[in-house]
């Protein structure tokens, strides 16, 4: 080898670290590492010299940075996105949260009831909701009325006796203590050559009441008639029959009540309700509007073993 390749061989492996003037290291604290500052020097792969950077081949040697390094000489890892178990309950969450709200919005969205019921049906429940609005207004203009006259000053003492024989009334009418008139319904049940149940009657009753029924009275075949209240029960008789608050009836069956005849009438002649039952067991209910219903059946006062009136 010539001097000539032995003086280009020799690889300069960076600028040496300044020293002082007795060759000691540079004293400075912040001067840099001489390890930091050397260039990056790229180790020869056989078949390469470490002139100039290339390759004995001719080959021009690169340098690939777009790898990053870490300590210890490992590459830096690619962060990597990963979904955390509080991630993925979150999301179920809120993925059973809208089910659970698109179903809510389709069962009240949709009434089977009032889809299969017929468009006179549907008249007849808004006309009994409006009737029973307008009684319900009525009350409370009432009761807003008799408030005034009982604030009243003078004409106080006055209404408030006029109020109580009022309620008085009322409560005797409910109780089945006094007698009753005012327009109203009769129907007539019959069985079809069979017994009606006491449970078509309760059921009667109580659409009766729900209508606004304010007095009621149930006669049979034979015998005089019985005052329906709060109270009043309803038994099937043996071979036949009905126990109405321990008396024997026979039908065909009456029901004499004083309310609204239209909105009664509605209430029984629901699909599905009193009326539609009645026949398809085989029998048969009628009505009839009175302008005039009368009922006179009473009830005996339930005498009081502890209670007393205070003055």
């Amino acid at each position: 080898m010539s001097d000539e390749q032995s003086g280009t061989g020799a690889e300069q492996t960076g600028p040496s670290r300044p020293t002082g003037p007795a060759a000691e290291p540079d004293p400075r604290p912040d001067a840099p590492d001489p390890e930091e500052t050397a260039p990056l020097r790229v180790e020869p792969q056989p078949g390469e010299t470490a002139s100039d950077g290339e390759r004995s081949d001719g080959a021009e040697v690169t340098v690939d940075l777009s790898r990053s390094v870490v300590a210890g000489g490992a590459p830096a890892a690619t962060p990597v996105k990963r979904m955390t178990s509080a991630s993925v309950m979150i999301a179920v969450l809120l993925a059973l949260l809208g089910f659970t709200l698109v179903v809510q919005l389709k069962t009240t969205s949709t009434d089977p009831t009032l889809s299969a019921a017929r468009q006179e049906d549907l008249v007849r429940i808004l006309s009994d909701l409006d009737a029973r609005e307008n009684r319900l207004r009525q009350d409370i203009a009432e009761l807003e009325e008799s408030q005034r006259q009982l604030a009243s000053g003078a004409q106080g003492r006055e209404a408030a006796l006029e109020e109580a024989a009022r309620r008085a009334d009322e409560l005797g009418i409910l109780a089945g203590t006094l007698p009753a008139t005012g327009p109203g319904l009769t129907i007539r049940i019959s069985g079809g050559g069979r017994s009606v149940p006491a449970s078509r009657i309760l059921d009667a009753v109580q659409e009766l009441r729900g209508a606004g029924a304010e007095a009621m009275q149930i006669s049979g075949g034979v015998g005089s008639p019985v005052r329906i209240i709060a109270s009043t029960y309803f038994l099937d008789g043996e071979g036949g029959g009905l126990v109405v608050d321990g008396r024997r009836m026979t039908g065909p069956y009456s029901i004499t009540v004083i309310g609204d005849p239209a909105t009664m009438r509605t209430a029984l002649n629901i699909p599905g309700g009193v009326a539609a039952s009645i026949k398809g067991d085989g029998g048969n209910v009628s009505f009839e509007d009175r302008e005039v219903a009368e009922v006179s059946a009473l009830h005996e006062p339930i005498k009081l073993e502890h209670a007393r009136p205070v003055s």
